[in-house]
C-alpha cells in the first residue's frame, strides 16, 4: 500500500508543477484528498509556516507600496554597475541579501532586469549572472532570520537538541554565503576555459541582435515615494527586534526566562506590527498592498507551502515508523547522506518550508546528530532541479540575449550545475562552522 501512496504523492506534485503556480498548492491538497480516501490519516497543517510566511509577505508588500523596494533596487543597480566586470560576483551577492533581508527569495524578480542590462552593455552572457544570483536567491533563504523554514528549524532544534536560534544562523549564513561566492568563481573558472564568457560569442545572440530582438535600456534610477527610505529602515528595524526578541528567550541565553510571546507569535506580531506602522507612517493605501507584486507571489507561496507540506507530512506521519527502522541505520552510520534525501525532497517539494516542515522532525527523531541537521539545512533550497520555479522563468524570459534557455532534455538548464555545487560547498562548510560553533 505504500508504494500506491508514495505514487499518490509524486503524482500530485507533478501535477502541480505541470500547472505551475499557486496549483502546486491546489495540487498537495488534492494529494491529501486521495491519501484520505485511500484511509491515510491526514498529518498535522502546517499552520505555524503559513503564517510566519503571511506576516512576512504583509510587511514586505507594505514595503513596496511605500516604495521600499524601488529604492532597494535603485541602490542595487548603483553597486552592481560600478563593477560590472565582477557581475557573476554582485549579483548574487546581491540578491542574497535581500533575501536574507526580505525572508523571501522573490524579490530577486525586481533585480532580474538589472542583472541582465548590466551583463548586456559589459558584453557577458546573462546566463551565468542570473543563474548563480536565481541560486543565491534560494539558498538565502536558509540563512534569513525571519524565513518560515529558519523560525520553524530553529524552535525544533532548541526544543529537541538545545541547538539555538543563533547556532543556526551562526553556521548557515557564512556557509551557504562563502558557498555562493566559490560557486561564483567555480563558474567564472568554467567558462573562462570553455570561451563562453563574451556574450557576443554566442549564435543565438548575434542572431537575435541582427534581428533587432535585443534592446539595451541603459542606466535607470525609479522615482522614489517620500517614505521610501523610512520604509526600509522600519523593516530593518523589525529584523532586528525580531532577531533580538529570538535570541533573548532562548533558553541557553535566558535574557527573558518566562516570554509571554513564543518565537513564532512574536515573528507574526512583530511583522504585522512593522506593516502598520510603514502604512501609518508613509501614509500606504491599504488596497495598493492587495495589489502589491510581491502580496501576490507572497501568498501564491503560502498556499503552495500549505498543500505541499501538509501533503509532505500526511505520508511521511503515516509511514514514520518504517522510515525511521529504514532509514535509521543509513543516517547514522553517513549522517551527510541526510543532505542528499532533503535535495531531492525540495526538488519535489518547491518549497524550503514544506520540505523543512515535512522531513527534519523525523530526522532528528530518527538520532540524526544535531550539527548534520544543521549542516544539511542548506539542501532545503534545491528548488532549482525542475525548471519550473517561478525565478528561474523569469531569468528566462527576461533575458532577451537568448542565452538562459531550457533545453529540451528538461534538466538541460543554466541554473542546475551551480545549484548542485552550492548546496555541495554549502553542506561541507556547514560541517566544520558546526564543529567550530561546537553544535
Amino acid at each position: 500500500m505504500i508504494v500506491v501512496e508514495f505514487l499518490v504523492v509524486l503524482g500530485a506534485i507533478f501535477l502541480g508543477a505541470r500547472l505551475g503556480g499557486i496549483a502546486i498548492g491546489f495540487a498537495g491538497g488534492l494529494g491529501v484528498l486521495v491519501l484520505a480516501l485511500l484511509g491515510v490519516t491526514p498529518g498535522e497543517m502546517p499552520f505555524d509556516v503559513i503564517s510566519i510566511i503571511m506576516s512576512v509577505i504583509a510587511a514586505i508588500a507594505a514595503m513596496q507600496v511605500a516604495g521600499g523596494m524601488d529604492y532597494l533596487v535603485n541602490l542595487a543597480e548603483r553597486i552592481l554597475r560600478s563593477r560590472p566586470r565582477y557581475l557573476t560576483f554582485l549579483a548574487p551577492v546581491v540578491t542574497y541579501a535581500m533575501t536574507v533581508m526580505a525572508g523571501t527569495g522573490h524579490t530577486a524578480f525586481s533585480t532580474m532586469p538589472v542583472i541582465t542590462e548590466v551583463a548586456k552593455e559589459s558584453n557577458l552572457r546573462p546566463a551565468r549572472p542570473l543563474s548563480i544570483a536565481v541560486v543565491a536567491s534560494q539558498m538565502a533563504i536558509t540563512a534569513s532570520p525571519i524565513s518560515a523554514a529558519v523560525v520553524f528549524f530553529a524552535s525544533l532544534l532548541e526544543e529537541q537538541a538545545g541547538v539555538t536560534y543563533i547556532d543556526l544562523l551562526a553556521v548557515a549564513i557564512p556557509s551557504t554565503f562563502l558557498a555562493t561566492m566559490a560557486t561564483a568563481a567555480i563558474m567564472t573558472a568554467i567558462d573562462r576555459v570553455r570561451g563562453t564568457t563574451a556574450l557576443d560569442t554566442h549564435p543565438e545572440y548575434r542572431r537575435r541582435l541582427a534581428a533587432g530582438q535585443v534592446a539595451l535600456r541603459g542606466p535607470q534610477q525609479r522615482e522614489l515615494r517620500p517614505g521610501a527610505r523610512l520604509s526600509v529602515l522600519v523593516f530593518v528595524v523589525g529584523l532586528v527586534l525580531v532577531m533580538g526578541y529570538a535570541t533573548a528567550i532562548s533558553e541557553n541565553v535566558g535574557l527573558i526566562t518566562d516570554p509571554v510571546l513564543g518565537r513564532d507569535q512574536a515573528i507574526i506580531a512583530i511583522m504585522l506590527g512593522i506593516a502598520a506602522v510603514i502604512v501609518l507612517l508613509c501614509r500606504v493605501p491599504t488596497a495598493d498592498v492587495l495589489a502589491a507584486s510581491t502580496f501576490k507571489s507572497g501568498m501564491s507561496a503560502a498556499i503552495c507551502v500549505l498543500g505541499v507540506a501538509w501533503l509532505g507530512t500526511t505520508f511521511v506521519a503515516a509511514h514514520e515508523e518504517l522510515i525511521m527502522a529504514t532509514a535509521g541505520d543509513l543516517l547514522a552510520r553517513s549522517p551527510w547522506t541526510l543532505a542528499i534525501i532533503l535535495f531531492f525532497a525540495a526538488a519535489l517539494l518547491y518549497s524550503q518550508a514544506a520540505t523543512t516542515r515535512a522531513l527534519m522532525p523525523t530526522a532528528l527523531a530518527i538520532g540524526v546528530a544535531p550539527a548534520a541537521a544543521v549542516a544539511a539545512f542548506p539542501a532545503v533550497s534545491a528548488l532549482f532541479v525542475l525548471p519550473t520555479y517561478p525565478t528561474l522563468l523569469a531569468a528566462v524570459e527576461i533575458d532577451d540575449t537568448g542565452t538562459t534557455q531550457i533545453g529540451k532534455a528538461v534538466f538541460n538548464h543554466p541554473f542546475l550545475v551551480p545549484g548542485a555545487i552550492n548546496i555541495a560547498i554549502a553542506v561541507l562548510l556547514g560541517f566544520g562552522f558546526a564543529a567550530l560553533r561546537g553544535i
